[in-house]
């Protein structure tokens, strides 16, 4: 059945180019950058070239999400494809936008990650139009915004949207991921009092406090990493990013803050990671009477997981083993992704995306066969998936 539906290999290269070559750098990330209006024109044009009517949903003033659907013909399960549009910023990068391909390899932000996803989306909505083919369940394409901040594409997308089941087309090297590690942003204040540096008898030094703090939180650190590792995710994990105290030389602090991250596995809950820093607190409260802080937890996402044996991971497997001549690896992935909102929504979620290199770093590529091969899986995955009766 595959064979009836051919890929248009150019055509996937130079959607994958073209959109490399548009800046679309997160403007919440970076100030005066250009956000993802140019590339989600750019998508609804193409969808609208192929055949499909585009649907644009302006989540903030000129950041667009971008749907294109393939209805069903009968009572067919229904899939959602999702990838994002925006990026990282460029800085140290030298050329970000070029689109070039050197021994197999497409160069510039967002390459991997993951424009080249959104060309084999395309590329197979493009098959299924051209072939002629109708699926029994309707298959959707799904391009959002602010995925590498704050996932308001996605949060907007599935207010509108629903599926039987997603396939996530983050970079996975073509492996199957079941699982990912979701996190935490915590603040914690130590509170002192300002006075003069030679006054010790007056001061309280705020950033003294909070040295006692960071000794706890290397210790939670350390025990953490000792504890049994998730199959997939292996352990979980605190670091300290953020650390701002004092306002001048011969001043005794009056408030020092940090943020802590803290990196949660499935078993996690938000209310038992506060709660572990707040018994530091308290600890450190009762050992010292002049001893005052705060503890906040500002932003957080949920892990996520996945049960191997759920249909959609079967089907994407079975694809996959059929496109790769090998069974993929099923892995977990350390960073948090827009699985987790997807699921939340009541969709099946699976992540599988192409093979490459330089997530958020200076130099980042894609390969380009891998780059078939995902659309290859999303093709088959649909017909197997959007065929079965819901």
């Amino acid at each position: 059945m595959p064979l009836n539906i051919p890929l248009d290999r150019d055509y996937l290269i130079q959607q994958t180019q073209a959109m490399v070559q548009i800046d679309s750098i997160n403007s919440d990330l970076e100030a005066g950058a250009v956000g993802e209006g140019a590339i989600a024109q750019y998508l609804a044009q193409q969808l609208q070239q192929i055949g499909i009517e585009p649907i644009i949903h302006e989540v903030e003033a000129g950041r667009s999400n971008v749907v294109g659907i393939l209805k069903g013909t009968d009572n067919g399960k229904s899939l959602l494809l999702n990838g994002h549009t925006d990026t990282v910023g460029v800085t140290g990068m030298q050329e970000p936008f070029s689109g070039a391909i050197l021994d197999g390899k497409l160069y510039g932000r967002g390459s991997y990650d993951m424009k080249a996803s959104l060309a084999a989306m395309l590329t197979v909505m493009k098959g299924f139009v051209d072939a002629g083919v109708s699926l029994a369940g309707d298959l959707l394409f799904t391009a959002v915004i602010d995925e590498e901040y704050g996932s308001k594409g996605t949060e907007h997308l599935v207010q509108h949207y629903q599926a039987d089941a997603a396939i996530l087309t983050e970079p996975t090297n073509l492996r199957i991921c079941c699982a990912h590690r979701g996190f935490a942003w915590i603040e914690v204040i130590t509170y002192g009092r300002a006075a003069h540096g030679a006054r010790h008898h007056e001061g309280i030094d705020a950033n003294m406090h909070m040295g006692r703090v960071l000794r706890e939180i290397e210790t939670l650190s350390q025990t953490l990493l000792k504890q049994t590792p998730h199959p997939l995710l292996g352990t979980a994990s605190i670091h300290v990013p953020l650390i701002e105290g004092g306002t001048s030389q011969s001043v005794y602090s009056a408030q020092c803050r940090i943020e802590l991250e803290r990196r949660l596995l499935p078993d996690d809950t938000l209310s038992d990671v506060t709660a572990q820093i707040q018994a530091i607190i308290d600890k450190l409260a009762q050992q010292d009477p002049q001893f005052k802080a705060t503890v906040n937890t500002f932003f957080s996402r949920k892990p996520y997981e996945i049960d191997p044996s759920a249909e959609i991971v079967q089907v994407v497997t079975d694809c996959t083993t059929n496109v790769l001549g090998s069974e993929p690896e099923i892995y977990g992935e350390l960073w948090w992704m827009d699985s987790t909102l997807l699921a939340d929504a009541g969709m099946e979620t699976v992540i599988i995306g192409p093979t490459g290199d330089g997530i958020h770093a200076d130099e980042e590529w894609v390969d380009v066969d891998s780059i078939m091969k995902l659309a290859q899986i999303l093709r088959d995955s649909a017909l197997t998936y959007c065929n079965r009766k819901a």
